[in-house]
């Protein structure tokens, strides 16, 4: 039994958080009881209830699982105000500080069904399969700080080991896949991004047979939206990792649908890319499948690779049928967030008798 906390979070979180729980209640169905829940407490809602965006009660309690499941952080009471010093933001960043999850891995897929929705032309998108390793606790995000009314300055700080756990990370995922790792930096102009090449050239030394390359971030935004198939893996700091995530993800065709996992050496925190979309909040019409998705890399993490995989075909179902919601819809019929949980669930019962039955013939 994996226990798991929720971390639901402010605008459509909860909403797309219920309907993800849906979905793998349903995998149970399959696989026996797997997953024990719980909830905790992050960001607007947090401060609303408790003063602070990360209480300590949340911090031990995702300490003490297997993983943890957020749903999305974030309110516009908050974006226009700089004067607040408590923000929902610093909740999920203490929380990465906290877990030790110093490696964000987005992947960048873009399926058949979805290519016409694409901001690119479809000659664009052939081969498209890719991956960011983006640095996730150092940087100019947790650097020193200085703020006032005349002058502020943000310190962009790393250290080699920062530098080279990731790296690591992005040699080894090349070497499964197509031997690819392109470093993004700014080494032309910034000390810490050399700091980055120095090291990435050191650890490229012992992987001969994976391909290296090296692109400047603003050249790398510009490839991104050129010939987004030439990338493999993509490794890089927090901010470039972070501009760029979401620049990638409008490629596929929805923000809605792009998952991500942060992993250290504890608890992984598995959470869609797109942001708490407060316009729709509480109106049933949010997109689950990048948080589902982000579940399917919760599930590849705590090695239930076969409730991974039944997660992926129950998606890729919907996705190829139109079952989606309005940002993905192809018609003028869209379903709601609920009932897209509804048709995985579905689905998922429909895979269930295909796998029950490979069971029999195996065994």
């Amino acid at each position: 039994m994996k226990k798991i906390t929720l971390l639901k979070g402010d605008g459509i979180g909860p909403e797309i958080i219920d309907a993800t729980v849906q979905v793998l209640k349903k995998l149970e169905t399959v696989f026996g009881p797997s997953f024990e829940f719980q909830e905790a407490l992050i960001g607007a809602i947090a401060i609303d209830k408790t003063g602070n965006p990360l209480p300590d009660e949340t911090i031990e309690m995702c300490k003490n699982s297997d993983a943890v499941l957020m749903g999305a952080i974030g309110d516009p009471s908050y974006d226009n105000r700089p004067d607040i010093k408590v923000r929902p933001e610093q909740g999920l960043l203490k929380l990465r500080k906290t877990l030790g999850v110093f490696t964000n891995i987005r992947p960048m897929k873009i399926y058949d069904s979805l290519k016409e929705l694409s901001i690119l032309k479809a000659d664009r998108l052939k081969n498209v399969d890719m991956v960011i390793y983006r640095e996730l606790t150092g940087g100019i995000y947790f650097g020193d700080k200085v703020e006032g009314d005349i002058e502020a300055s943000d310190l962009c700080k790393y250290e080699k080991y920062e530098i080279e756990r990731i790296c690591k990370q992005a040699f080894h995922a090349a070497s499964k896949r197509r031997k690819k790792v392109t470093l993004v930096d700014k080494a032309n102009v910034l000390a810490s991004s050399r700091l980055w090449r120095k090291v990435f050239q050191n650890i490229a030394k012992d992987f001969p047979d994976i391909e290296v390359s090296y692109l400047f971030v603003d050249n790398a935004a510009m490839q991104l939206v050129l010939n987004p198939g030439q990338f493999d893996v993509m490794v890089t700091s927090n901010m470039f990792g972070d501009i760029l995530s979401d620049l990638g993800s409008v490629i596929g065709g929805s923000i809605g649908i792009l998952p991500s996992a942060s992993k250290g050496n504890g608890p992984g925190l598995f959470e869609p890319v797109h942001g708490s979309y407060p316009q729709a909040k509480n109106k049933n019409i949010a997109n689950p499948i990048g948080t589902v998705l982000s579940a399917k890399m919760m599930l590849d993490d705590l090695e239930m690779n076969d409730a991974a995989a039944l997660l992926q075909s129950a998606v890729e179902y919907v996705l190829s049928n139109n079952l989606v919601t309005e940002d993905l819809s192809k018609t003028p019929e869209s379903l709601s967030t609920t009932e897209v949980a509804n048709e995985l669930c579905k689905q998922i019962e429909s895979l269930k008798k295909v796998h029950l039955n490979y069971k029999e013939v195996i065994h």
